[in-house]
């Protein structure tokens, strides 16, 4: 319920928070499942919002173990369509977990539904593909043990910056891989190596190579050029919403900092707090303005 309620407003939220969403192909955002969306993850649970936002079927995905901890905070989470993964630094005894919650995947996609897997494990606010954990694999070829016709479809996804407002994403998608394209009678190890080498080849031609100092770089490959006329248009009403916006904005961003600066969680926590407090904020304001000068005036404010 609470996953349904807040999709539409997470969707809509693409136009305030991101100057161009770009993917460069539509088709895999209609697909049913039984579906493995194999992503890299360089911007915390921003990346899963992004995902589940844009698909049409709901997407269930998975998240580091120990956010699961406090029992009301589980409970939410659960509500959004989220299950743990436990790793070796979270806890040896909470990896039996782990089985927990790929039974509950299989559960999902013998009922065609989606999963979101973050196949690097870790995440990293930078422009490159890390090494592959196992934990995709081992989802993959034993959903194929009992017969699910699992389709993993690798996707990768791009951020212009993870710290700035405004910025541009990129969201690619490659080939689906399936059963007939692993061969599986060659021992456990050597069937999960050749998995992760097929999904390597695919993200590798999904996810940019870029030095995190090559500004040159990353602004030819993530920039849009806005022509002069348009930018000294709006110069005027874009200086103006930064400054009745900074009463929200400079508190967000320094809660944002505090508790996401030194982890690469700084650009999804200040997205989630303005996801929540900015419509909170447009109230209080028009309420305010209502009681100053007028309804009319009010209204031109918030819409501004």
């Amino acid at each position: 319920m609470l996953y349904t309620l807040l999709k539409i407003p997470a969707y809509f939220c693409f136009w305030m928070y991101c100057r161009r969403l770009r993917i460069n192909k539509k088709e895999p955002l209609q697909l049913k499942g039984p579906l493995l969306i194999s992503c890299n993850h360089p911007n915390s649970f921003l990346d899963a919002i992004v995902i589940s936002a844009l698909f049409k079927k709901p997407v269930y995905s998975l998240a580091r173990g120990d956010v699961f901890k406090h029992s009301l905070i589980s409970r939410i989470l659960k509500s959004l369509k989220m299950f743990p993964v436990y790793r070796n630094t979270e806890g040896v005894e909470n990896l039996e977990q782990n089985y927990d919650t790929f039974d509950a995947c299989k559960e999902i996609f013998q009922q065609n539904g989606i999963v979101l897997i973050f196949s690097e494990g870790r995440c990293i606010n930078e422009w490159r593909l890390r090494k592959l954990m196992k934990g995709t694999a081992r989802l993959a070829l034993s959903s194929w043990e009992i017969g699910i016709p699992l389709k993993i479809l690798p996707t990768g996804i791009n951020y212009q910056s993870y710290t700035r407002f405004g910025k541009n994403i990129e969201l690619n998608f490659g080939s689906c891989i399936e059963q007939d394209h692993i061969s599986q009678n060659q021992g456990f190890g050597k069937t999960v190596q050749q998995f992760n080498d097929l999904l390597t080849q695919q993200l590798q031609l999904l996810v940019h190579e870029i030095d995190s100092n090559d500004l040159q770089k990353k602004k030819a490959i993530m920039g849009v050029d806005l022509p002069v006329a348009i930018k000294m248009t709006f110069l005027i009403p874009a200086c103006l919403g930064w400054l009745l916006n900074l009463p929200l904005w400079l508190p967000l961003k320094l809660i944002a900092k505090k508790y996401g600066a030194n982890n690469g969680h700084y650009d999804s926590i200040l997205v989630g707090l303005l996801f929540i407090f900015y419509p909170i904020f447009l109230l209080l304001s028009f309420l305010l303005l209502t009681a100053i000068v007028g309804v009319g005036w009010a209204l031109a404010f918030v819409l501004l």
